[in-house]
């Protein structure tokens, strides 16, 4: 018995580390009445395989049977590879086991579709509303919604997961088209809007009663498949755009595609994951939510593509030499915010000293920032005056000599397809 399960464990572990969607941010489930866990106390303790893959949770899918046959997708119905399936109480008692034996925090949970969206759904809520209720277990667990299901399945699963997160797969409805004919945006549209509107719902509704339960706490997410379709940056950042303001979305991942089979619709196997892409969408990701930046300032008609050889802020930065340079001791927050080399915990520190006195330089390489970056865009106390400021491409050239990227070490080849 425990053999099948342990193969079962393999197959299935393996067939879920496509999905990156495993971010515990957010969680604040409290332990009650001596319970198991606590996604609060101390959240959730994250470790990452050798590919950058977040393996902190018991991260499986209940089964990697599926009606559909995504091209992209390792566990699509033509794909011949091991099929296997969990029961309710199989996932149940792997992540006891597995949490009293200190491995995990928490659990994240997908599976392929068998039969239908609500018979798939009703096996997951069945799974959570177990560990919660039979087991008092208030650890961290993530649900997958499936497409399709029902409104009522949805809320209850909103009930005893602290994150929901359903797949965009592809960045555009053509990309989707091209690649899972079966499927379209609307159908993740439609329960990303329920879910919303349920967590708006449930808050309005704590407000006066304080027994109302909590309701998807740690909010929803999506993931897309990178480089397996022709987008640009821009759409793909476009549509992440959208999805952040249409459905309060706690994060978009971008997930790059990796050759799982001979189709000429997408990159050839042995074609390599673009892991620098991936890492230059994160940090546009990243300043639309943290730094102010609206995504048509970095990506438009004229810059559809992020550079290489430069992250998007400096990029930005260097297309805009007018903006610059920026008096520190003068400038605002958000102007400090998009200074290449300072972050918000800088930033904000240097709002902060600046009371106090006029800064200069070598106060602020205390406070942690990129200044070999940093001050080729900002003017301090003991700057020194410069009747003419050295031309955009002058300072990236100077910028790229001192820096040592790791991401340029590896060859970037995998979009040669639609090059």
């Amino acid at each position: 018995m425990w053999d099948r399960i342990r193969e079962k464990l393999s197959i299935l572990a393996d067939a879920a580390k496509y999905d990156v969607s495993c971010s515990s941010s957010g969680g604040n489930r409290k332990n009650t009445n001596k319970g198991l866990g606590d996604s609060s106390a101390s959240g959730i303790c994250h470790t990452y395989t050798e590919d950058g893959r977040c393996v902190s949770l018991l991260k499986i899918l209940l089964t990697n049977h599926c009606i559909y046959d995504c091209a992209f997708c390792v566990s699509r119905k033509s794909n011949d590879v091991k099929r296997a399936a969990f029961t309710v109480d199989e996932v149940v008692d792997l992540t006891m086991s597995f949490y009293r034996r200190n491995y995990i925090e928490g659990l994240f949970l997908s599976s392929g579709i068998f039969k239908n969206a609500d018979y798939t759904m009703e096996r997951l809520v069945r799974i959570a509303k177990k560990l919660r209720l039979e087991h008092k277990f208030n650890g961290y667990i993530h649900l997958k919604t499936i497409p399709g299901a029902s409104e009522e399945l949805l809320t209850e699963a909103g009930l005893y997961a602290d994150r929901m997160s359903i797949n965009l797969e592809m960045p555009t409805e053509n990309g989707l088209k091209l690649l899972a004919p079966e499927k379209s945006h609307d159908e993740v549209k439609k329960p990303l809007g329920f879910i919303k509107n349920s967590i708006i719902a449930f808050k309005d509704e704590k407000k006066l009663i304080k027994s109302t339960p909590k309701f998807v706490p740690a909010g929803q997410s999506t993931q897309m498949v990178i480089g397996a379709t022709p987008e640009t940056d821009m759409e793909i950042m476009y549509s992440a755009d959208q999805y952040y303001r249409s459905f309060d979305l706690k994060r978009v991942y971008y997930s790059g595609f990796i050759p799982i089979s001979y189709d000429t619709r997408m990159p050839q196997i042995g074609s390599q994951p673009p892991l620098l892409r991936e890492n230059r969408l994160y940090q546009t990701d990243w300043l639309m939510r943290f730094y102010g930046f609206n995504v048509r300032e970095i990506l438009n008609e004229n810059n559809p593509h992020l550079d290489v050889d430069i992250d998007p802020k400096l990029s930005w930065a260097l297309r805009n030499p007018d903006l610059f340079p920026v008096d520190i001791n003068t400038a605002d927050y958000y102007m400090i915010l998009r200074v290449p080399g300072i972050g918000v915990g800088s930033a904000q520190k240097i709002v902060q000293a600046r009371k106090f006195g006029r800064l200069r330089s070598d106060q602020l390489r205390k406070m942690g920032i990129a200044y070999n970056r940093a001050k080729h865009f900002i003017r301090c106390a003991d700057s020194v005056i410069q009747l003419t400021n050295p031309e955009p491409h002058q300072v990236k050239a100077q910028i790229l000599q001192d820096s040592n990227s790791k991401y340029l070490k590896t060859p970037q080849n995998q979009l040669s397809l639609f090059s």
